[in-house]
C-alpha cells in the first residue's frame, strides 16, 4: 500500500521500524501510508516474516527501505544509534528490556523522538516476560470467550490492539512534540489493548452472545451454491424489510424475541439455503435490508483494494545508501 495522495501529514518525518513480524510491520505501513520515510532496520538474516509469510512481508514491506544491522556488533549498534540520532519514531517489538540490553533502548534515542515499544502485555506486572503471539493475547483478554474453539479470522490483537493502537498514540505524541519538541516513551501492550476491545461488554449484552451468534438477524447463513450471506439487520426497520422481501413477513415478530433465536435462525437458515448468493444480492440491491456477501479476498480487493506500484525492498537493500549518508566508511 502507497501513502496517500490526498493526506500527507508526515511527510518528511522518518521513522526506524526494528520490530519483527506483524504488529510492527502493519503499524509503520500506516505510518508511512500517512507520508512517513520508513527504515526497517533487520537482521542479516532479515525480518522473519520474510520466510514464514514472505506475501505478508510483501505487502507490508511495499515502500519502506531495509538496512542490515546485527545489533549484538559494535559496529551494528553504531548504525542503529546514527539513524536513531535522525530519527522522528522509533518503533521495536523485542519483551521489555531486550532493547535496552541491545543498545536501541529508548535510552538511546534523541529527547525529540518518539520511541514506541510494541508488547505483549506491557512492561510490568506477572505476564510481562511472557511468550505470546495474538491467539495468546485474545485468550488472556477474554476475547475469544464467546466463539472459542473457532479461530479469529484476522489478528485483532496483532493489527488493533497493537498496530493501529501504536498508530494512534504516535501519531498523539507527534501532536504534542509539535507543541513543546519533546518525544515521548510509549508502551503498547496488545492483550490491555485486545481488553479494551470487549470492555464494554462486563456490563452484560443486551441478548446472550448479543454479536456473537446469539442474535438470528446478525449471522452469516449459507446459500445454494455454497457461498455465504452476512445479515446484520439490527434495527427493526432492516429486519421488518428483509423478512417482506424474503416473503416471509411474519419472521419479524420474532426479530429480538430472546426464546426464539434458534427457531428464527433456522427458518432464515431454510429461506437463504433456496437460492444462490448472486440472486440474494440482487434481490436486495437497493433495499435497506443491511445484508451483504461473503466475498473472498480477490473479490474485496478489485472492489476496495488500493494500488500501489512501490517494491518491497530486499534484505539491506538500503545498507549502502545509509551507510553513506551517516558517514560509515
Amino acid at each position: 500500500m502507497l501513502a496517500s495522495a490526498a493526506l500527507q501529514p508526515l511527510a518528511e518525518l522518518l521513522v526506524v521500524d526494528l520490530t519483527r513480524y506483524l504488529p510492527g510491520a502493519y503499524a509503520s505501513r500506516e505510518l508511512l501510508r500517512l507520508g512517513a520515510r520508513v527504515v526497517r532496520l533487520e537482521a542479516p538474516e532479515g525480518d522473519p516474516m520474510r520466510q514464514v509469510a514472505p506475501a505478508w512481508d510483501a505487502a507490508l514491506g511495499a515502500g519502506k527501505e531495509s538496512v542490515a544491522c546485527d545489533l549484538k556488533s559494535e559496529t551494528g549498534r553504531e548504525l542503529a544509534q546514527a539513524l536513531f540520532a535522525r530519527a522522528d519514531v522509533v518503533l521495536e517489538g523485542f519483551r521489555p528490556g531486550v532493547a535496552a540490553r541491545l543498545g536501541v533502548g529508548p535510552d538511546d534515542v534523541p529527547e525529540r523522538t518518539v520511541y514506541c515499544s510494541i508488547t505483549g502485555f506491557g512492561a510490568e506486572g506477572q505476564h510481562v516476560d511472557r511468550a505470546g503471539h495474538d491467539l495468546n493475547y485474545l485468550g488472556w483478554a477474554g476475547v475469544l470467550e464467546d466463539t472459542a474453539p473457532a479461530l479469529p479470522p484476522l489478528q485483532p490483537a496483532d493489527l488493533a490492539a497493537g498496530a493501529l493502537a501504536a498508530t494512534a498514540e504516535i501519531l498523539a505524541a507527534l501532536l504534542v512534540r509539535e507543541r513543546t519538541g519533546r518525544g515521548a516513551r510509549l508502551t503498547i501492550s496488545m492483550t490491555h489493548g485486545a481488553h479494551r476491545l470487549v470492555a464494554h461488554r462486563l456490563g452484560g449484552d443486551p441478548l446472550p452472545r448479543f454479536l456473537t451468534g446469539g442474535l438470528a438477524c446478525y449471522r452469516i447463513y449459507a446459500t445454494a451454491d455454497s457461498r455465504h450471506l452476512t445479515v446484520g439487520a439490527l434495527e427493526p426497520k432492516f429486519f421488518v424489510r428483509l423478512c417482506e422481501v424474503l416473503g416471509r413477513p411474519e419472521l419479524a415478530d420474532l426479530h429480538l424475541d430472546a426464546n426464539r433465536q434458534e427457531e428464527l435462525g433456522a427458518e432464515l437458515a431454510a429461506v437463504f439455503a433456496s437460492r444462490p448468493l448472486t440472486e440474494w444480492l440482487e434481490r436486495f440491491d437497493g433495499e435497506d435490508v443491511a445484508a451483504g456477501p461473503v466475498a473472498t479476498l480477490a473479490e474485496a480487493a478489485a472492489a476496495f483494494g488500493e494500488k500501489g506500484d512501490a517494491p518491497s525492498p530486499g534484505i539491506g537493500e538500503h545498507t549502502a545508501l545509509w551507510q553513506r549518508e551517516l558517514g560509515f566508511g
